[in-house]
């Protein structure tokens, strides 16, 4: 991760330049590879009584920026704050990412319709029969909006029809009602 630390009208103090090191760090642990560019600017500003400084940190991730500002007397704390929302933040955008991922319907799969011929709660599988007597093996995983216990056989389902090791196989499967 690249990192760049700009003063504005003051200089950076040793101690603010290790606490945005440790806060790097941090984040390169908690989100190994995804922030790219680091940018952390603090400024003086006149706009306090006795002084006080606004920080911006920039980070810079894979079709996206993440920007916090935060405004204070103190900059110790503000990087701390900073640094914990900017964490939050990411950890927000991976799980949407990874949401919309889940969602997506798997290309090549043939979108299908038919009903529950039997199920093997037990062993976490079952198989659905098309209207036209074909049986497609699914996996509880493959469940989008319902679990293993709200089937019964003969319920309506549609789902992704794809190939697997042993025949058809469902990617996904989702309740018809």
């Amino acid at each position: 991760m690249e990192l760049q630390v700009e003063g504005r009208k003051l200089e950076i103090r040793k101690s603010w330049q290790d606490k945005i090191e440790e806060e790097k760090e941090r984040l390169i642990r908690h989100h190994p590879g995804l922030v790219h560019h680091l940018r952390v600017t603090v400024e003086s500003t006149s706009q306090h009584q006795k002084g006080g400084y606004e920080l911006v940190v920039v980070a810079s991730v894979p079709n996206d920026t993440v920007v916090v500002k935060r405004k204070g007397e103190s900059v110790r704390p503000l990087l701390g704050d900073a640094f914990d929302t900017l964490g939050n933040q990411l950890k927000e955008l991976q799980r949407k990412r990874r949401q919309t991922v889940k969602e997506a319907e798997p290309a090549g799969a043939t979108i299908s319709s038919g009903s529950i011929k039997s199920l093997f709660p037990f062993e976490s599988y079952g198989f659905i029969v098309t209207p036209q007597g074909k049986e497609v093996y699914f996996h509880e995983n493959s469940l989008k909006d319902i679990s293993m216990q709200q089937l019964a056989e003969g319920d309506a389902v549609r789902f992704g029809e794809g190939e697997g090791d042993k025949g058809p196989t469902a990617t996904w499967v989702k309740s018809a009602k």
